[in-house]
């Protein structure tokens, strides 16, 4: 089966992981750069890819990389590609995309009409025709261009693989579902321990958790735009992967993951969208201040997104609810707690320096993943979970 080089853009901060989580589907890495991870796979790759990574934003189809300083260079190289190679005659084609990077081109709607029209000349002359239909299956293109090189890309996904398909309704500032798979993945924590986020919202974190643990693929409860490519990529190859997916769930694994929320209508909401999951029996959400975070059991681990205040009257109330957090958690004193904030004084409130902290893009939004590791149960009783 033919190979492609295939794009898979992510949060700035995190292509770690998804480096690890791509070499786990068992592809071959050939570069990392800042927001995304290029890897190597056939036709069975973008199914795969697809359905399974669960902290890759999209998939992408490389068509080719080029210098272009000139728009009439742009339209040239563009046009000398094989289209007829990647997009039938009554294929639809368009730039959904186009950005630019230290670049001599830089208008998007400049790279995007040019890059059409060399494209349409070319499959005119590859079809021999004198007209391009557009009446088919859509081929939507991403273009970046970086120091003048040009990539084009074909966007196998459609909708951002953020969307799970489980949360038609969020609560108020939510965090992807992208991002907080990458999150949970940063840290030590597995199904065996508990897991606690005390301000949930929708439920992201609890329910990314509990997939996690029932190894229920991401991608199983939506569609992909490339489902209709049926000249690159068989219709059995997508059957085949999830099957795949099907065959690996073990969702009567036992966990333990809190969700707590002092909104009752964000508790109700947080609930609905577990269930559309189909892990709303894994999850206990309840009403709940942060003031009464608290839980019997030792070594368990919090991961959370506080509010950031990012209105003005939001950032006075930011100084107390931190402190509430630091006390808290010096409550669980044998817990680790992982929080996302773009609060640059969250360390000084909660009281204690985080022992790893990682700078992270929520979307154009600086954050900060605050590290606090707690200690390592003892031996005996991780043998005894074991």
């Amino acid at each position: 089966m033919k190979t492609y080089e295939l794009i898979a853009p992510c949060h700035f901060g995190l292509e770690a992981v998804l480096k690890r989580e791509i070499i786990d589907l068992g592809y071959e890495i050939s570069s990392v750069e800042d927001g995304r991870v290029t890897f190597i796979g056939d036709a069975e790759a973008i199914c795969r890819a697809n359905i399974f990574l669960r902290t890759a934003e999209r998939i992408l189809l490389k068509v080719a990389s080029f210098k272009a300083v000139t728009f009439e260079q742009l339209f040239d190289r563009t046009k000398e590609i094989d289209w007829n190679e990647f997009i039938p005659e009554d294929g639809k084609v368009w730039v959904t995309k186009a950005s630019s990077v230290k670049s001599k081109l830089f208008s998007p709607s400049d790279i995007q009409s040019i890059i059409k029209k060399a494209i349409v000349e070319k499959m005119k002359q590859s079809y021999h025709t004198n007209t391009i239909p557009e009446t088919g299956a859509s081929y939507p293109l991403r273009v970046f261009f970086m120091k003048d090189i040009a990539t084009i890309a074909l966007d196998t996904t459609g909708i951002s693989l953020h969307k799970r398909g489980y949360r038609p309704y969020t609560a108020k500032a939510p965090i992807s579902e992208t991002l907080a798979a990458a999150l949970l993945m940063l840290t030590p924590w597995n199904k065996d321990r508990i897991l606690v986020d005390p301000f949930c919202g929708s439920g992201t974190f609890p329910i990314e958790a509990a997939m996690i643990a029932a190894n229920i693929a991401p991608g199983m409860n939506r569609s992909f735009l490339a489902e209709s490519w049926k000249n690159l990529i068989p219709k059995k190859l997508w059957y085949e992967a999830m099957d795949e997916a099907n065959e690996m769930i073990d969702d009567t694994v036992t966990v333990d993951i809190q969700g707590y929320d002092i909104d009752p209508e964000v508790v109700k909401l947080a609930r609905e969208n577990a269930k559309l999951a189909g892990v709303d029996h894994m999850i206990h959400f309840q009403q709940r201040s942060v003031e009464d975070l608290s839980h019997p059991k030792k070594y368990g681990f919090i991961v959370t997104n506080p509010p950031y205040g990012e209105r003005i009257e939001e950032k006075e109330n930011l100084p107390a609810l931190y402190k509430i957090i630091g006390e808290r958690m010096r409550g669980l004193d044998t817990w680790s707690t992982y929080i996302i904030t773009s609060y640059e004084e969250a360390e000084k409130y909660i009281g204690r320096k985080a022992d790893k902290n990682r700078k992270i893009y929520n979307g154009m939004i600086k954050t900060y993943f605050y590290q606090f590791l707690g200690p390592k149960p003892p031996k005996r009783e991780r043998k005894e979970k074991e």
